[in-house]
């Protein structure tokens, strides 16, 4: 295996490792839903680790990502590693994870505004540049949900981008069931191996499940439910799907790609697990109690 196979591999095993033993503490104290969302930041954390070390091991290869008009394109794949490696550090070790989580948001936005979008005149056909673009979108939105459920403020903000992430899980299932062959999760161009078991069945079932987690994200009752049960699909897909793959393909050409695809998914999981923060400081019952609250607080004359 190259250095960038084992630079990924290691890293985000680190991380996974110290997010886990780190996390022991919130686990306990969550109940119901709330223990498998709070597992949403080791899993964001895991996947940006491994991404950090491709930018760093791989950074003569991704500098060609830059937009031409940007100077320096070297200096910015590293820069971008270090954000991605300093947010997973501050998701693990939960401290400064609200600067953290808004920081890694509005960098997955400027990607989309540097670029996706400058793309779309070649490729409004196409589902592939909606999928990839959606994908960064809801990306950001589920760290930036994260950000204002830690702040406490920006309910409207917050349900915006919650709504963000369940508009791409409902595109995701649509596609999943119009393009069952292509691998599933985030559906991208490559199909399904041949030597897995029932991929349209598999494909129908994590499109029910983005389906009906989608909609339920925007039932602020179960919100909690929707991110929790969608996220533990999309974690299983990861380790018993992704994985394998990368398995098979980690001493050939397409290691780094495997590794991609469950950095990918992980983060993807990860991201609707972040979309159900929030949901008890934001919803409309607390908004409405925090209302009555600082009614009761007003003087009277």
């Amino acid at each position: 295996m190259t250095i960038e196979v084992w630079g990924m591999m290691g890293t985000g095993l680190a991380v996974l490792v110290a997010g886990l033993a780190l996390v022991r503490g919130r686990f306990a104290a969550a109940s119901g839903a709330g223990k498998v969302l709070v597992l949403g930041p080791v899993f964001y954390a895991v996947a940006l680790a491994e991404f950090a070390a491709e930018h760093f091991t791989a950074a003569h290869d991704l500098m060609g990502i830059v937009p031409k008009w940007l100077p320096g394109p070297l200096f910015w794949t590293y820069f971008v590693g270090a954000a991605w490696l300093a947010a997973a550090i501050s998701f693990i070790v939960w401290r400064q994870v609200r600067w953290g989580a808004a920081g890694t948001g509005l960098l997955m936005w400027i990607f989309v505004a540097t670029l996706d979008l400058p793309n779309l005149p070649k490729g409004p056909h196409d589902r592939f540049f909606w999928i990839l673009t959606a994908r960064e979108l809801a990306f950001g939105s589920g760290a930036m949900v994260l950000a204002g459920s830690l702040w406490g403020r920006g309910a409207g903000a917050v349900r915006i981008c919650r709504g963000i992430v369940a508009g791409t899980m409902i595109f995701y299932g649509i596609e999943h069931f119009i393009y069952p062959r292509n691998v599933p999760g985030v559906p991208l161009e490559n199909m399904t191996p041949s030597w897995m078991p029932a991929p349209t069945l598999l494909a129908y079932v994590v499109g029910i499940a983005l389906l009906a987690g989608g909609v339920g994200l925007f039932v602020p009752r179960m919100v909690g439910m929707a991110a929790a049960g969608t996220g533990t699909v999309l974690l299983l897909l990861t380790a018993f799907f992704y994985v394998p793959i990368f398995v098979t393909e980690m001493h050939g050409p397409l290691a780094v790609e495997g590794l991609n695809y469950v950095g990918d998914t992980l983060l993807w999981a990860a991201t609707v697990l972040l979309a159900g923060f929030g949901a008890e400081t934001h919803g409309p019952a607390a908004i409405r109690e925090s209302r009555r609250s600082r009614r009761r607080l007003l003087p009277s004359y």
